[in-house]
């Protein structure tokens, strides 16, 4: 995990899209555990209460549940919702945009779709 102590992202969702990359990357597979808030907060010199912070957002989105006891568990589906939950973003804060530009000097669908074409080939 890193951390951008200095970035304009609060550190909470940090800690949120940070344990959101570890499932999509595999080291947090399905029902396995994660570190604990006190691990995460000691190793990385963050407030216990901005990691759980974090943390109560992806209970919130069915990614991880806390298990009384035992600690905080990665989902069944876990990954397959961060991804839809990514595309949905990738939709809203991306495509929308480029297609309202895109429109405003006069692209069409069809040149849009040979600038992303030509993106592709280029990546």
């Amino acid at each position: 995990m890193q951390f951008d102590f200095d970035g304009t992202t609060p550190l909470y969702l940090q800690v949120a899209e940070q344990i959101e990359e570890g499932i999509l990357a595999g080291s947090f597979g399905s029902e396995t555990q994660i570190p604990s808030t006190t691990e995460i907060a000691r190793e990385f010199h963050i407030n216990p209460a901005t990691v759980l912070k974090g943390m109560n957002l992806l209970v919130t989105d069915k990614v991880i549940e806390k298990r009384r006891g035992l600690g905080m568990f990665v989902l069944d589906g876990a990954r397959e919702r961060i991804i839809y939950k990514r595309r949905t973003d990738f939709y809203e804060d991306h495509v929308q945009l480029l297609i309202a530009e895109a429109t405003r000097i006069g692209l069409t669908q069809t040149d849009l779709e040979a600038l992303i074409t030509r993106g592709y080939e280029q990546a």
